[in-house]
């Protein structure tokens, strides 16, 4: 087939690896642009499916391209490309998904909250200001919120709240960073928090959760907090009566307890911090880094009792970053159960089991399909 003179060739290209959930789709749509290839690029169970018609010089481009650049989330373990007969597409365009019995596609992790999302969270003027499920394309839940593959908002736990017209705008439009992001959410359409005592009854909605939960820590309160993945337990590091009361609920007598800080200038404020452990600590993995204590270390004995070093890790949630942007430059958070059991995902098990340690719960309505423990490095 020929077009302008130019002979036409059709690539169907088979993308296996970790290519869902991390932008991939859009990013070939942007690719295809660049190059002038037409076609489709669709999910799978098995991977990403793309079908590519131009010249020669634009379809070798362009697979050079998806190899050698990758979205930087993607993880490509094999390009499977075969020579095909020339359909005469007319656009490059995403499609829905498509369902096969077997099932190849691998699930992509959780990412920790990008900057570009966090400066909508304190930017004022944007609509997604101090909204604690903020996310785009590059950042957010994909893990622990898919029921399924391939990885589409319909196989997701957020499948229940329907785009408001913002939202499916930006979700529509290829130059915008929430571009077939699944999970994208506001606070007109998307999950909200609510601030609730352990017998279950609401304190503070939406709007007041965030004050009421600092006067709450400020109070040498214990907070059950429903995250990404599960619970935390979250108090004051530096109140030592509550740390004593934390351990005795938790039946927790020696173990150091993990803490979130607000950033890396506040770790270092505490610990000792090589450029590889800074590393770790702002990946988009977010693990509890272990980090060796400085001498001045000035926070109470009872949180890492007899122990030089101590568990960090950095806010990788909006909800995270709004809880430390207050009056706690550093918050306990560790595992929201009793030792030996599961972490907690649910809010009435919340209740039920994590009742006897926390004062006050903060949970959200965005089920958590699959729990995921904070990883340890």
């Amino acid at each position: 087939m020929k077009k302008n003179g130019k002979k036409v060739l059709h690539q169907d290209i088979l993308v296996k690896g970790i290519v869902q959930g991390v932008g991939f789709r859009p990013f070939i749509y942007k690719l295809a642009r660049i190059y002038s290839i037409k076609g489709k690029v669709l999910n799978s169970t098995q991977g990403v499916i793309i079908e590519a018609e131009g010249n020669e010089k634009n379809i070798r481009q362009f697979l050079e391209s998806l190899k050698k650049h990758p979205p930087v989330l993607a993880e490509i373990h094999t390009i499977d490309v075969r020579q095909g007969s020339p359909v005469g597409y007319k656009s490059f365009r995403i499609l829905h998904s498509t369902h096969e019995n077997l099932k190849e596609a691998l699930i992509p992790p959780d990412v920790g909250t990008c900057e570009a999302c966090k400066d909508d969270i304190f930017n004022p003027s944007d609509r997604h200001y101090h909204y604690p499920f903020t996310n785009c394309t590059n950042c957010g839940p994909r893990f622990t919120i898919i029921k399924d593959i391939p990885y589409d908002r319909k196989n997701t736990s957020m499948n229940m709240f329907k785009m408001c017209k913002k939202c499916s705008e930006e979700y529509h439009n290829p130059y915008d960073r929430r571009f077939h992001a699944q999970p994208v959410a506001c606070p007109v359409c998307g999950p909200h928090v609510s601030l609730l005592d352990r017998y279950g009854n609401e304190v503070a909605n939406e709007k007041q959760w965030l004050k009421k939960s600092w006067n709450i820590l400020e109070e040498g309160k214990i907070l059950a907090i429903k995250g990404i993945g599960g619970f935390h337990i979250a108090c004051d590091p530096g109140n030592s009566k509550t740390l004593k009361i934390l351990r005795e609920r938790k039946g927790r007598q020696a173990k150091p307890f993990a803490v979130m800080c607000r950033d890396l200038d506040t770790v270092k404020k505490y610990c000792h911090v090589s450029k590889k452990e800074e590393e770790l600590l702002i990946s988009p993995a977010a693990p509890i880094v272990i980090l060796t204590r400085k001498k001045n270390y000035s926070l109470p004995y009872e949180l890492a009792p007899d122990i030089n070093t101590m568990g960090v890790m950095l806010p990788y949630s909006p909800l995270h970053y709004l809880l430390l942007s207050g009056p706690f430059d550093m918050l306990v958070m560790t595992s929201g159960n009793y030792r030996d059991l599961p972490l907690v995902i649910e809010n009435r098990e919340a209740l039920q089991e994590l009742g006897g340690i926390a004062d006050y719960f903060l949970v959200h309505n965005r089920e958590i399909v699959n729990r995921c423990d904070d990883s340890l490095v």
